[in-house]
């Protein structure tokens, strides 16, 4: 017997990380690409970037997968990745070099992926109709 199919608000949010960790990938082979057609200013210091940026791709894929078979700790992690790149987005949009479009690229993404995490964990607990 097979489990029952997620609810389509948990494929959505399954979705939407897997996403995320697909933008991400494509992230970390851009710094692989500039690390060599410009160089790296302290060779270590990139490749450690590099090697944080897919430690970030897996566990978004982690969470991704998580969420898709049930498990909380997969929604769980997401929302906190969530709010890191809310506060990235934030502190991308201010101060002495601030980029207002990246910032919005960043954060409203992850403020609708965090919705959608909040409705998923409603759906996963039994509790999908709203409260009066």
């Amino acid at each position: 017997m097979s489990a029952p199919a997620p609810a389509p608000i948990v494929r959505t949010a399954a979705a939407l990380l897997g996403l995320e960790a697909l933008a991400l990938a494509a992230v970390a082979v851009w710094e692989l690409a500039a690390l060599f057609s410009a160089g790296a200013g302290y060779l270590p210091t990139a490749l450690a970037l590099i090697v944080m940026t897919l430690i970030g791709v897996a566990g978004l894929a982690a969470f991704s997968w998580a969420v898709h078979t049930g498990r909380s700790w997969g929604r769980s992690g997401g929302v906190v990745a969530q709010l890191l790149v809310i506060a990235v987005a934030i502190g991308t949009a201010t101060g002495e070099f601030a980029h207002p479009l990246i910032a919005v690229a960043m954060g409203v993404p992850a403020a609708a992926t965090l919705v959608v995490l909040f409705l998923a964990s409603r759906a996963a607990s039994g509790d999908a109709s709203p409260r009066r």
